[in-house]
């Protein structure tokens, strides 16, 4: 017999829709903010040089006031689209579907399994409409009417020991190993980024005490300083260490919310269970938004 489980792909389309939703903003954001980077580096690089053509224009400084130019025109457009705001409402809308959905799969609270299938049903649409109507109107654009998949259905006319493995394994175990991977991953870019600016600021030293004795007589260390600048800015955007940390708290959370269910034999109490392990994964997005500047949905 095919072992239950219930996967993103057979949730409602109005997840798809902001978890998609929320990709796009992040893709652009992280985009844009690289662009107004490199764009200060450029802007630092060609003011330490003058490139003269005749004896009045200084191509160098041309280029600058376009980098500038080009800066002011990806603020401007970050400001009118804000693609961060995309972001943040979709996965906080996608991640509330999907903790909405697993309830209503597995039976917990309050879409208790002994309550009628069409009870059930309608709970899970006004839990759901609370979302939308909650959710920005122009972050998410929903074109699919909201309904209970056949696979939820499936799964939650399952009995109690199928419905748990299949919410241990495809929801817990699932979301364990995503937080565990991604605590090594920023862990480890952390590192990685610390030493890249460490080498930046030991340049820094090397070239600006260069320049004091005459050795190189452009400004390189204004173009280290504005790298630096734009390193480290970079690295407060990512926030690799403040996300290393909560995602290794959520993983730890998670292998004691996994151990607890386990041990689960009654409906009411795992009503109950698989309710609160929904309301600690709900906790570590709210975490994740609030490190990031975002109000929580």
């Amino acid at each position: 017999m095919t072992e239950p489980r219930l996967t993103d792909s057979e949730l409602p389309e109005l997840f798809s829709t902001a978890d998609t939703a929320s990709l796009l903003g992040q893709r652009v954001y992280i985009r844009a903010t690289k662009i107004r980077l490199g764009l200060a580096v450029a802007a630092a690089a060609f003011s330490a040089v003058s490139i003269r053509v005749g004896a009045r224009w200084d191509i160098a400084a041309l280029v600058v006031a376009c980098a500038f130019i080009a800066t002011l025109m990806v603020e401007l457009w970050l400001l009118t689209r804000n693609p961060e705001r995309d972001w943040y409402d979709g996965r906080a809308l996608a991640e509330s579907i999907k903790t909405l959905c697993w309830r209503y799969s597995v039976g917990a609270a309050p879409f208790i399994s002994t309550s009628p299938d069409t009870e059930a049903e309608r709970r899970f649409i006004q839990e759901v409409q609370k979302l939308i109507d909650e959710a920005p109107a122009d972050s998410v654009v929903i074109s699919d009417p909201v309904r209970v998949t056949e696979r939820m259905r499936a799964l939650r006319k399952k009995d109690l020991a199928l419905r748990k493995h299949a919410y241990l394994e495809s929801r817990i175990q699932d979301q364990l190993k995503w937080y565990s991977g991604k605590a090594k991953f920023n862990s480890s870019r952390a590192r990685g980024w610390r030493l890249v600016l460490i080498s930046i600021e030991g340049a820094g030293i090397i070239v600006a005490l260069l320049r004091a004795g005459g050795v190189i007589n452009f400004d390189l260390p204004g173009v280290l300083a504005a790298l630096l600048g734009a390193g480290s800015a970079w690295f407060a955007v990512r926030q690799y260490e403040a996300l290393a940390r909560a995602y290794k708290f959520a993983a730890n959370d998670l292998s004691t919310v996994y151990a607890r269910l386990q041990s689960v034999e009654e409906e009411d109490v795992w009503a109950r269970e698989s309710a609160d392990a929904e309301e600690a994964i709900s906790r570590e997005h709210t975490m994740w938004r609030a490190s990031r500047g975002a109000l929580a949905a």
